[in-house]
């Protein structure tokens, strides 16, 4: 751990699990109870974007309920204590990250706080409803569509994560199935240049076999006892 001076850490839905956010794709995941194909595509949005934004009206009054859970607070130890480079890239719309203290953080797939008016671009602080088409604080248009990356929608501050991931010296995935790319891909690019990697999981993910090194277990334990061996090595 000496020789380690950047880290770039990836979460995804289990870190949040504990805090009672559902996952996507583990057993009685949210995929099993809402077809994402009709709830969460590009193509849906354009054939009916009244059911997607009842969707998303849902789903974001139940996250923002959340509190975060230790594994949060560690990262966000982490981060205040770590002098070397370090950033959190999350595939997780709450913000249990940055309640949790953290604030070198990237909202790869988005996030709930915001809308996202595709007639002028701007991303408002949101907090209301999507379904009943309110006008966007900047330009007044019925546009408003939740601030989030739909299936088919290119993720967002990639330009951001891939020099991050070239500069690292450690790798770490917190929680991710290792299904959904770009961000399942990040480990091999991360092998390839060379970088230690290490996967935190409550069970093996699909790319486990990429990780130099997977540790199994609630995010809730494995987290903060990383953070602890980190920073006191």
């Amino acid at each position: 751990m000496n020789s380690i001076n950047n880290i770039v850490i990836l979460t995804g839905a289990g870190i949040s699990a504990e805090s009672g956010i559902d996952t996507f794709r583990t057993a009685g995941g949210l995929w099993e109870k809402y077809d994402p194909a009709e709830v969460a595509s590009a193509e849906a949005f354009a054939r009916n974007p009244d059911k997607l934004l009842a969707f998303y009206d849902m789903r974001r009054g139940t996250v923002g309920e959340k509190e975060p859970n230790p594994a949060h607070h560690a990262l966000g130890r982490l981060d205040a204590e770590w002098q070397g480079g370090l950033l959190i890239v999350t595939q997780n719309v709450d913000n249990l990250h940055e309640k949790g203290g953290a604030s070198r953080v990237l909202h790869m797939h988005g996030q709930h706080r915001t809308a996202w008016c595709p007639a002028c671009d701007a991303r408002p602080e949101w907090s209301g409803t999507f379904a009943d088409r309110p006008p966007c604080p900047a330009c007044g248009s019925p546009s408003l569509r939740p601030d989030v990356v739909l299936f088919g929608e290119m993720p967002y501050h990639l330009d951001q994560i891939y020099p991050a991931l070239r500069a690292a010296d450690l790798f770490v995935s917190i929680g991710t199935s290792g299904a959904v790319y770009p961000a399942a891909g990040f480990v091999r690019d991360a092998r390839d240049l060379g970088v230690q990697t290490l996967e935190l999981n409550l069970e093996r993910s699909d790319g486990s076999h990429w990780f130099d090194e997977t540790r199994l277990g609630p995010a809730s334990e494995l987290v903060p006892a990383w953070v602890e061996e980190l920073l006191g090595g």
